[in-house]
Protein backbone atom coordinates (compact mmCIF):
# COMPACT_ATOMS: atom_id res chain seq x y z
CA UNK A 1 0.00 0.00 0.00
CA UNK A 2 1.41 3.37 -1.00
CA UNK A 3 2.02 6.13 1.50
CA UNK A 4 -0.20 9.16 0.86
CA UNK A 5 1.96 11.38 3.04
CA UNK A 6 5.31 12.38 1.50
CA UNK A 7 8.35 10.73 3.02
CA UNK A 8 11.41 12.83 3.82
CA UNK A 9 14.71 11.85 2.19
CA UNK A 10 18.12 13.40 2.71
CA UNK A 11 21.39 12.81 0.92
CA UNK A 12 24.46 14.99 0.46
CA UNK A 13 27.99 14.13 -0.56
CA UNK A 14 30.51 14.80 2.21
CA UNK A 15 32.57 17.86 1.38
CA UNK A 16 35.25 19.30 3.66
CA UNK A 17 37.04 22.62 3.56
CA UNK A 18 40.65 22.19 2.49
CA UNK A 19 42.59 25.46 2.60
CA UNK A 20 40.23 28.00 4.17
CA UNK A 21 36.72 28.13 5.60
CA UNK A 22 33.94 27.45 3.06
CA UNK A 23 36.42 26.83 0.22
CA UNK A 24 34.49 23.60 -0.45
CA UNK A 25 31.93 25.62 -2.43
CA UNK A 26 34.18 27.33 -5.01
CA UNK A 27 36.20 24.10 -5.31
CA UNK A 28 32.99 22.27 -6.19
CA UNK A 29 32.18 24.81 -8.92
CA UNK A 30 35.72 24.67 -10.31
CA UNK A 31 35.65 20.84 -10.38
CA UNK A 32 32.36 20.95 -12.28
CA UNK A 33 33.84 23.33 -14.87
CA UNK A 34 37.05 21.31 -15.32
CA UNK A 35 35.73 17.74 -15.06
CA UNK A 36 32.14 18.16 -16.16
CA UNK A 37 29.13 16.68 -14.44
CA UNK A 38 29.93 14.49 -11.47
CA UNK A 39 29.44 10.77 -11.99
CA UNK A 40 27.28 9.41 -9.15
CA UNK A 41 29.11 7.22 -6.66
CA UNK A 42 27.67 4.12 -5.05
CA UNK A 43 25.86 5.80 -2.16
CA UNK A 44 24.58 8.64 -4.34
CA UNK A 45 23.18 5.99 -6.69
CA UNK A 46 21.26 4.53 -3.74
CA UNK A 47 19.53 7.90 -3.19
CA UNK A 48 18.90 8.50 -6.89
CA UNK A 49 17.56 5.03 -7.62
CA UNK A 50 15.38 5.01 -4.51
CA UNK A 51 13.75 8.24 -5.73
CA UNK A 52 13.48 6.73 -9.22
CA UNK A 53 11.58 3.81 -7.72
CA UNK A 54 9.34 6.11 -5.69
CA UNK A 55 8.56 8.06 -8.86
CA UNK A 56 7.54 4.84 -10.61
CA UNK A 57 5.24 3.97 -7.73
CA UNK A 58 3.94 7.55 -7.59
CA UNK A 59 4.85 7.74 -3.91
CA UNK A 60 5.44 11.39 -2.93
CA UNK A 61 8.63 12.47 -1.18
CA UNK A 62 10.58 15.55 -0.19
CA UNK A 63 14.29 15.64 -0.96
CA UNK A 64 16.69 17.66 1.24
CA UNK A 65 13.86 19.88 2.49
CA UNK A 66 15.64 21.18 5.58
CA UNK A 67 13.11 23.94 6.19
CA UNK A 68 10.16 21.56 6.28
CA UNK A 69 12.00 19.14 8.53
CA UNK A 70 12.98 21.87 10.97
CA UNK A 71 9.35 23.01 11.16
CA UNK A 72 8.10 19.43 11.69
CA UNK A 73 10.55 17.94 14.22
CA UNK A 74 8.31 14.98 15.02
CA UNK A 75 8.27 13.65 11.45
CA UNK A 76 10.58 10.78 10.54
CA UNK A 77 13.33 11.49 8.01
CA UNK A 78 15.34 9.03 5.94
CA UNK A 79 19.03 9.94 5.87
CA UNK A 80 20.39 7.74 3.08
CA UNK A 81 23.98 8.56 3.94
CA UNK A 82 26.63 9.28 4.64
CA UNK A 83 26.77 9.74 8.44
CA UNK A 84 28.22 13.27 8.27
CA UNK A 85 24.66 14.57 7.76
CA UNK A 86 23.60 13.22 11.15
CA UNK A 87 26.74 14.61 12.80
CA UNK A 88 26.62 18.05 11.16
CA UNK A 89 22.93 18.91 10.80
CA UNK A 90 21.88 18.11 14.38
CA UNK A 91 18.44 16.91 13.28
CA UNK A 92 15.82 16.82 16.01
CA UNK A 93 13.64 14.49 13.94
CA UNK A 94 13.52 10.72 14.37
CA UNK A 95 15.82 9.19 11.75
CA UNK A 96 15.87 6.11 9.55
CA UNK A 97 19.58 5.95 8.70
CA UNK A 98 21.07 4.15 5.70
CA UNK A 99 21.88 2.33 3.56
CA UNK A 100 25.03 4.49 3.11
CA UNK A 101 26.43 4.01 6.61
CA UNK A 102 29.71 3.27 8.37
CA UNK A 103 32.02 0.63 7.00
CA UNK A 104 31.86 -1.05 10.41
CA UNK A 105 30.12 -0.31 13.74
CA UNK A 106 33.44 0.24 15.50
CA UNK A 107 33.49 3.61 13.71
CA UNK A 108 30.56 4.64 15.93
CA UNK A 109 29.69 1.86 18.40
CA UNK A 110 27.52 4.20 20.52
CA UNK A 111 25.48 5.56 17.60
CA UNK A 112 22.10 4.88 19.19
CA UNK A 113 23.20 6.33 22.55
CA UNK A 114 24.80 9.48 21.15
CA UNK A 115 21.95 10.00 18.67
CA UNK A 116 18.83 8.52 20.32
CA UNK A 117 16.71 10.00 17.53
CA UNK A 118 18.24 7.42 15.13
CA UNK A 119 15.60 4.71 15.32
CA UNK A 120 16.75 2.16 12.72
CA UNK A 121 19.80 1.63 10.52
CA UNK A 122 19.69 0.08 7.05
CA UNK A 123 22.64 -1.73 5.49
CA UNK A 124 22.86 -2.97 1.89
CA UNK A 125 22.87 -6.71 2.44
CA UNK A 126 22.48 -9.71 4.77
CA UNK A 127 26.11 -10.44 5.67
CA UNK A 128 26.65 -6.78 6.58
CA UNK A 129 23.55 -6.95 8.77
CA UNK A 130 25.07 -9.97 10.53
CA UNK A 131 28.32 -8.02 10.99
CA UNK A 132 26.49 -5.09 12.61
CA UNK A 133 24.02 -7.00 14.79
CA UNK A 134 26.41 -7.70 17.70
CA UNK A 135 26.74 -3.92 18.09
CA UNK A 136 23.33 -2.59 17.03
CA UNK A 137 21.15 -5.67 17.68
CA UNK A 138 17.60 -5.45 16.28
CA UNK A 139 18.01 -1.84 15.17
CA UNK A 140 19.83 -2.87 11.97
CA UNK A 141 18.07 -4.23 8.87
CA UNK A 142 19.18 -5.24 5.37
CA UNK A 143 17.71 -3.24 2.50
CA UNK A 144 19.04 -3.24 -1.09
CA UNK A 145 18.35 -0.45 -3.55
CA UNK A 146 16.58 -1.47 -6.74
CA UNK A 147 18.03 -2.11 -10.18
CA UNK A 148 16.71 -0.22 -13.21
CA UNK A 149 15.46 -3.30 -15.04
CA UNK A 150 14.20 -1.25 -18.00
CA UNK A 151 17.60 0.29 -18.66
CA UNK A 152 19.47 -2.93 -17.84
CA UNK A 153 17.30 -5.21 -19.94
CA UNK A 154 17.76 -8.37 -22.02
CA UNK A 155 16.68 -6.22 -24.97
CA UNK A 156 20.23 -4.83 -25.17
CA UNK A 157 21.62 -8.25 -26.14
CA UNK A 158 22.74 -8.45 -29.75
CA UNK A 159 21.89 -11.20 -32.19
CA UNK A 160 25.49 -12.37 -32.37
CA UNK A 161 26.98 -13.10 -28.96
CA UNK A 162 30.45 -13.76 -30.32
CA UNK A 163 32.42 -13.36 -27.07
CA UNK A 164 32.21 -16.18 -24.54
CA UNK A 165 33.03 -14.20 -21.39
CA UNK A 166 33.41 -10.67 -20.14
CA UNK A 167 35.85 -10.67 -17.23
CA UNK A 168 34.66 -8.03 -14.76
CA UNK A 169 37.59 -7.22 -12.46
CA UNK A 170 36.63 -5.56 -9.18
CA UNK A 171 39.56 -6.83 -7.14
CA UNK A 172 40.27 -3.85 -4.88
CA UNK A 173 43.08 -5.06 -2.61
CA UNK A 174 46.25 -7.09 -3.11
CA UNK A 175 45.96 -6.59 -6.86
CA UNK A 176 49.41 -7.94 -7.70
CA UNK A 177 48.82 -11.10 -5.69
CA UNK A 178 45.48 -11.84 -7.32
CA UNK A 179 46.73 -10.94 -10.79
CA UNK A 180 49.29 -13.72 -10.40
CA UNK A 181 47.30 -16.23 -8.34
CA UNK A 182 43.83 -15.85 -9.83
CA UNK A 183 43.44 -13.73 -12.94
CA UNK A 184 46.43 -14.98 -14.95
CA UNK A 185 45.76 -18.72 -14.44
CA UNK A 186 42.04 -18.14 -15.00
CA UNK A 187 42.73 -16.50 -18.36
CA UNK A 188 45.12 -19.31 -19.30
CA UNK A 189 42.41 -21.89 -18.68
CA UNK A 190 39.98 -19.94 -20.86
CA UNK A 191 42.57 -19.79 -23.62
CA UNK A 192 43.39 -23.49 -23.26
CA UNK A 193 39.70 -24.27 -23.82
CA UNK A 194 39.51 -21.92 -26.80
CA UNK A 195 37.10 -19.60 -25.02
CA UNK A 196 37.14 -15.94 -26.04
CA UNK A 197 36.99 -13.11 -23.50
CA UNK A 198 36.96 -9.36 -23.05
CA UNK A 199 38.13 -7.55 -19.92
CA UNK A 200 36.78 -4.58 -17.99
CA UNK A 201 38.19 -3.03 -14.81
CA UNK A 202 36.01 -1.50 -12.11
CA UNK A 203 36.52 2.25 -11.79
CA UNK A 204 37.88 2.71 -15.30
CA UNK A 205 34.76 2.47 -17.43
CA UNK A 206 31.47 4.27 -18.04
CA UNK A 207 28.11 2.47 -17.63
CA UNK A 208 27.71 2.64 -21.42
CA UNK A 209 31.00 0.72 -21.80
CA UNK A 210 29.67 -2.13 -19.68
CA UNK A 211 26.43 -2.15 -21.63
CA UNK A 212 28.32 -2.29 -24.92
CA UNK A 213 30.26 -5.32 -23.70
CA UNK A 214 27.14 -7.10 -22.50
CA UNK A 215 25.62 -6.70 -25.98
CA UNK A 216 28.16 -9.14 -27.40
CA UNK A 217 29.10 -11.39 -24.45
CA UNK A 218 27.40 -14.67 -23.57
CA UNK A 219 28.36 -14.57 -19.90
CA UNK A 220 30.41 -12.73 -17.27
CA UNK A 221 33.16 -13.84 -14.91
CA UNK A 222 32.76 -11.59 -11.86
CA UNK A 223 35.86 -11.13 -9.71
CA UNK A 224 35.36 -9.29 -6.43
CA UNK A 225 36.54 -10.00 -2.89
CA UNK A 226 33.14 -9.15 -1.39
CA UNK A 227 30.15 -6.90 -1.98
CA UNK A 228 27.76 -5.36 0.54
CA UNK A 229 25.13 -5.28 -2.24
CA UNK A 230 26.83 -5.37 -5.65
CA UNK A 231 24.83 -3.09 -7.93
CA UNK A 232 27.04 -3.74 -10.98
CA UNK A 233 26.71 -7.53 -10.93
CA UNK A 234 22.96 -7.14 -10.43
CA UNK A 235 22.77 -4.84 -13.45
CA UNK A 236 24.52 -7.58 -15.40
CA UNK A 237 22.04 -10.19 -14.17
CA UNK A 238 19.17 -7.89 -15.17
CA UNK A 239 20.29 -8.12 -18.82
CA UNK A 240 19.84 -11.90 -18.51
CA UNK A 241 23.59 -12.40 -18.67
CA UNK A 242 24.57 -15.25 -16.31
CA UNK A 243 27.63 -14.94 -14.09
CA UNK A 244 30.44 -17.27 -13.08
CA UNK A 245 31.22 -15.59 -9.77
CA UNK A 246 34.32 -15.75 -7.61
CA UNK A 247 32.80 -16.08 -4.15
CA UNK A 248 35.74 -16.83 -1.89
CA UNK A 249 33.84 -16.32 1.37
CA UNK A 250 36.02 -16.07 4.45
CA UNK A 251 36.83 -12.83 6.22
CA UNK A 252 35.82 -9.27 5.41
CA UNK A 253 39.06 -8.05 3.87
CA UNK A 254 39.01 -4.25 4.10
CA UNK A 255 42.65 -3.46 5.04
CA UNK A 256 41.55 -0.43 7.10
CA UNK A 257 40.02 -2.94 9.54
CA UNK A 258 41.29 -6.45 8.80
CA UNK A 259 43.01 -8.23 10.48
CA UNK A 260 44.01 -5.94 13.36
CA UNK A 261 40.69 -4.27 14.16
CA UNK A 262 37.97 -6.55 12.81
CA UNK A 263 37.68 -10.23 11.95
CA UNK A 264 34.25 -11.03 10.57
CA UNK A 265 33.14 -13.95 8.45
CA UNK A 266 31.55 -15.13 6.23
CA UNK A 267 31.14 -12.52 3.53
CA UNK A 268 30.01 -12.87 -0.08
CA UNK A 269 30.76 -11.24 -3.41
CA UNK A 270 27.21 -12.03 -4.57
CA UNK A 271 24.97 -11.54 -1.52
CA UNK A 272 21.74 -11.62 -3.56
CA UNK A 273 21.72 -14.79 -5.66
CA UNK A 274 20.09 -18.08 -6.56
CA UNK A 275 20.80 -20.88 -9.05
CA UNK A 276 19.16 -18.93 -11.89
CA UNK A 277 21.97 -16.37 -11.73
CA UNK A 278 24.91 -18.61 -12.55
CA UNK A 279 27.58 -20.65 -10.79
CA UNK A 280 30.02 -19.73 -8.01
CA UNK A 281 33.62 -20.82 -7.48
CA UNK A 282 35.83 -20.34 -4.40
CA UNK A 283 39.23 -20.04 -6.03
CA UNK A 284 41.47 -21.08 -8.87
CA UNK A 285 41.57 -24.68 -7.61
CA UNK A 286 37.87 -25.30 -8.26
CA UNK A 287 37.59 -22.91 -11.21
CA UNK A 288 38.06 -25.60 -13.94
CA UNK A 289 35.28 -27.78 -12.49
CA UNK A 290 32.88 -24.88 -12.04
CA UNK A 291 33.72 -23.50 -15.49
CA UNK A 292 32.75 -26.82 -17.07
CA UNK A 293 29.57 -26.95 -14.99
CA UNK A 294 28.73 -23.37 -15.99
CA UNK A 295 29.23 -24.02 -19.71
CA UNK A 296 27.00 -27.12 -19.62
CA UNK A 297 24.23 -25.16 -17.90
CA UNK A 298 24.70 -22.22 -20.28
CA UNK A 299 24.44 -24.46 -23.34
CA UNK A 300 21.31 -26.09 -21.89
CA UNK A 301 19.70 -22.67 -21.28
CA UNK A 302 19.38 -23.43 -17.55
CA UNK A 303 20.00 -19.85 -16.40
CA UNK A 304 17.45 -17.06 -16.15
CA UNK A 305 19.15 -14.33 -14.18
CA UNK A 306 16.71 -11.62 -15.23
CA UNK A 307 13.81 -13.42 -13.59
CA UNK A 308 15.72 -13.32 -10.29
CA UNK A 309 16.07 -9.53 -10.57
CA UNK A 310 12.44 -9.03 -11.62
CA UNK A 311 11.24 -11.03 -8.61
CA UNK A 312 13.54 -9.48 -6.02
CA UNK A 313 15.43 -6.32 -6.99
CA UNK A 314 13.50 -4.00 -9.28
CA UNK A 315 13.26 -0.29 -8.54
CA UNK A 316 9.61 -0.68 -7.60
CA UNK A 317 10.05 -3.69 -5.30
CA UNK A 318 12.93 -2.14 -3.38
CA UNK A 319 11.34 1.31 -3.14
CA UNK A 320 8.17 -0.26 -1.74
CA UNK A 321 10.26 -2.17 0.82
CA UNK A 322 11.89 1.10 1.86
CA UNK A 323 8.50 2.78 2.27
CA UNK A 324 7.24 -0.14 4.36
CA UNK A 325 10.28 0.08 6.66
CA UNK A 326 9.93 3.88 6.78
CA UNK A 327 6.24 3.73 7.73
CA UNK A 328 6.78 0.94 10.27
CA UNK A 329 9.59 2.94 11.88
CA UNK A 330 7.44 6.08 11.97
CA UNK A 331 4.55 4.17 13.55
CA UNK A 332 6.81 2.53 16.15
CA UNK A 333 8.24 5.93 17.04
CA UNK A 334 4.76 7.43 17.39
CA UNK A 335 3.56 4.61 19.65
CA UNK A 336 6.67 4.92 21.85
CA UNK A 337 6.45 8.70 22.18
Amino acid sequence: MNSTKPINIFYEEPEADRWFKYDRYPRKIIRRIIRGKQRPGGVMMVALELMHGLDKLKIPYRFNDYKYTKNHPNELIGVIGKPHLIFEKKFKNPILFGAGVFSHPIDCPDLFKIYPNVKKMLVPGPWMQAMCEPYYHDKVMAWPVGIDSEKWSDKIKGENLNVDFLIYDKIRWENNKFQDDLLAPLIKQLEDKGLSYHYIKYGSYQPSDLMDELKICKAVIFLCTHESQGIAYQQILSTNTPILAWDRGGYWQDPAYYPNKVKFEPVSSVPYWDERCGVKFKGISDFPLMLDKFIIKLNNNEFNSRSFILENLTLEICAQKYVTIYNDTANENSSNS
